[in-house]
């Protein structure tokens, strides 16, 4: 009563705290968005060209996506899906309206036509023809005495007019994509031009990489010179210490005891009859499904198994071992074992071929079989004398004759155990030897059967304990990932690494992450890690402690990237190759200038080399691989002249054309320019979005939302 008491006399002062810190709170908020408004980034999880895309709206087409695709599906590629989507119709939509582009209601039913609408049979008449009038009738009838159907459509009705905007917008852009006769005999030439030849080629890799040194003056030239090869988005560099939450050696110890234990009779108290019980073990027990459930981590698999269905590691042991026998321990993958013979079955599985000739009427018998009983019986007799002459090929036999799914596989079925095939099928393949071909009757038609081979099978009963880390474990883990934490952070960053091998932990990096990558390797799925890597307040050089699946993850931000061009250091893995080569091509060409073919070959200590047909569009030389530059080159050239030096993609070259091949002569060449026009056509929907949305000013807020 004196603490509610002392709590009445304050209220005043209390309502004053609160209200401050309400009031600090909407202040800082409005602080730190883009205005008084409350801010654009606030309520947007991205903006197309100055048009927001909801939160709101994006977070429910989300979860409405969440509920149409597989569990497997992480929320991050749902997320990265719609976005995707809602970006792309963000951008039609504002081509849509800057061209007036859209449907009417008259429109909307001619892509129903189309749609799966189209297919239902309420909709149809009596030829199953899609029945404009039903249907609108339909949606009415909804309308006014089903709320939800009616929703249902106007969702579908939404669907269906993007379509068929989209669908007029990229039909309009492909009715100015064409290609003239001129252009189609161009392509034809390009595609059937032939050039024989002579070249040597002198690799770049004759001179070591080591010989050649390049400055950053010079990087940076190159990358001015090729800025679109070296743009880069925001990312960020990490490395980690994963402590990774997995038994011990002791901890496999005690689970090798605790199942060596229960091989044999234990005695026990019984505290209720007041004397000792012997309980059996593994070893004798005469309930062995009631032992597993008990003392196992797996239950009793009464089926029986051949040799490749067991443990490959243990299966030749397991089937030379009698009934009632035991083996192990052993450890199999994340369990130790053990494992007794309960039975056997000497050629228990048949691995058969045949040949199925079926009849009109036989059951599941393919339609477009038409013969009678009497005429397949005729045919599977035929068959089967030729499958038993010796020089006979049995699966070639099923592969031109059977009727069965099996005839791709020359008639294979595998490996099957009894009670699976049809009652004579069955009998056959189990009452005769390897390798005895014959006929049997069944419901599906007349089988020539050809017994592959027999293997026995056996059934295993397996006591399985998991392997799991022991308390004792998991707190050894928490303890040294801590310590490692806070070693880390009182030392300088760039001892992260020094510290962690003094301990013997492997530091792994992840290089350029992207601000909605999800999935970093040797982590799994770590959304939580890269948005503290791309935390305004996270720095280069922190540090954090993360908890993820099976242990813990001590991670320190190594790296920041801006968007733009990318700095000579990092742009130096991709430039450096390029500049070399361009200065091995100057040195080749400095010493080789002058020089004849045959010489260039000769001083160089490489091989005159010839190619034949070669043409414009297949430009692949023996030996050095596509040379698009070296075979134009050649093209340009007369019969039995010498080109110059060519600096080509995997070397110096020269060549010297031996014989030139004009295409064969074509009266018309409309085929080659429709198929330039279709080519070009199949091309737009992807490359006129690609370049909308190239030019398009997005900027995307999934970062702070996700």
């Amino acid at each position: 009563m004196a603490i509610l008491e002392s709590i009445r006399k304050r209220t005043t002062v209390l309502i004053l705290i609160i209200g401050l810190a309400l009031f600090a709170f909407v202040i800082s908020g409005v602080f730190k968005s883009d205005g008084f408004g409350g801010g654009k980034v606030g309520s947007s999880v991205a903006e197309v060209n100055g048009e927001d895309i909801s939160i709101e709206d994006f977070r429910s087409k989300v979860e409405t996506a969440s509920r149409s695709y597989p569990p497997s599906f992480t929320s991050m590629q749902l997320v990265n899906m719609v976005y995707d989507q809602e970006v792309r119709k963000a951008i039609l939509n504002q081509q849509f309206q800057d061209l007036g582009i859209d449907v009417e209601s008259d429109q909307i039913i001619e892509f129903v036509k189309t749609s799966g609408y189209a297919q239902i049979p309420d909709f149809q008449d009596e030829n199953g023809i899609f029945n404009e009038e039903v249907f609108k009738n339909a949606i009415a009838d909804w309308r006014a005495n089903d709320p939800l159907r009616y929703d249902a459509w106007l969702q579908d009705e939404k669907a269906i007019i993007e379509a068929a905007k989209e669908r007029m917008y990229f039909n309009l852009i492909k009715g100015g994509v064409g290609a003239t006769l001129a252009e189609g005999k161009f392509d034809y030439k390009l595609a059937n031009d032939k050039v024989d030849m002579q070249f040597v080629r002198i690799p770049y890799v004759s001179i070591p990489d080591s010989t050649i040194e390049v400055s950053k003056e010079q990087i940076q030239a190159y990358i001015d010179d090729h800025k679109a090869l070296f743009e880069q988005n925001v990312a960020r560099d990490i490395r980690f210490v994963f402590f990774e939450e997995k038994p011990s050696a002791t901890d496999e110890s005690n689970v090798k005891a605790e199942i060596t234990a229960l091989l044999d009779d234990t005695v026990e108290y019984s505290q209720g009859s007041d004397s000792y019980d012997t309980v059996p073990g593994f070893r004798t027990t005469k309930d062995m499904v009631a032992f597993l459930d008990r003392h196992s981590d797996t239950k009793f698999d009464t089926i029986y198994k051949a040799k490749n269905e067991l443990p490959s590691s243990v299966a030749d042991t397991l089937m030379a071992m009698g009934v009632g026998e035991i083996y192990g321990p052993y450890k199999d993958g994340d369990y130790y074992k053990l494992s007794k013979v309960m039975g056997k079955k000497p050629n228990g599985t048949v691995k058969a071929s045949h040949i199925l000739i079926s009849w009109a009427g036989a059951e599941r018998v393919s339609p477009t079989v038409t013969r009678t009983k009497e005429e397949a019986e005729a045919k599977a007799k035929e068959l089967l004398a030729e499958a038993k002459k010796e020089d006979a090929v049995f699966t070639a036999l099923a592969r031109d004759n059977s009727d069965g799914p099996s005839a791709p596989r020359g008639g294979d079925l595998g490996y099957f155990q009894e009670g699976i095939m049809a009652d004579a099928f069955n009998d056959f393949c189990f009452n005769n030897a390897v390798g005895t071909i014959g006929l049997v009757e069944t419901q599906f038609g007349y089988h020539i059967i050809k017994v592959d081979d027999k293997q026995d099978i056996i059934q295993v009963a397996t006591l399985a304990r998991e392997l799991e880390p022991s308390e004792e474990t998991i707190n050894a883990i928490f303890t040294d990932a801590t310590k490692f934490e806070m070693a880390s952070m009182d030392s300088e960053p760039e001892n992260f690494g020094d510290i962690a091998r003094e301990s013997s932990f492997t530091v792994r990096p992840v290089n350029k992450i992207g601000e909605m990558d999800e999935n970093l390797p040797g982590l799994g799925a770590q959304r939580s890690v890269v948005q503290w890597a791309f935390n305004e307040d996270t720095n280069v050089g922190d540090i954090r402690r993360f908890n993820v699946t099976n242990g813990y993850a001590v991670v320190q931000l190594t790296k920041k990237y801006k968007k733009g061009l990318m700095s000579t250091e990092d742009a130096s893995v991709m430039a450096l190759p390029e500049i070399r080569k361009e200065i091995k091509a100057e040195r080749i060409i400095a010493a080789n200038k002058g020089k004849a073919l045959e010489t260039i070959a000769s001083d160089n200590n490489v091989s005159l080399s010839t190619a034949s047909a070669v043409t414009i569009k297949s430009p692949t030389l023996p030996g050095a691989g596509r040379e698009a530059l070296v075979v134009g080159t050649a093209f340009a050239l007369d019969q039995g002249q010498t080109s110059n030096l060519i600096e080509g993609e995997t070397g110096v070259f020269m060549v010297k054309v031996t014989k030139k091949e004009a295409a064969p002569e074509v009266d018309n060449f409309t085929t080659y320019a429709n198929s330039l026009r279709s080519s070009a056509a199949a091309r737009v929907n992807g490359a006129v979005y690609n370049a909308l949305k190239d030019k398009a000013e997005i900027e995307d807020n999934r970062g702070i939302f996700y």
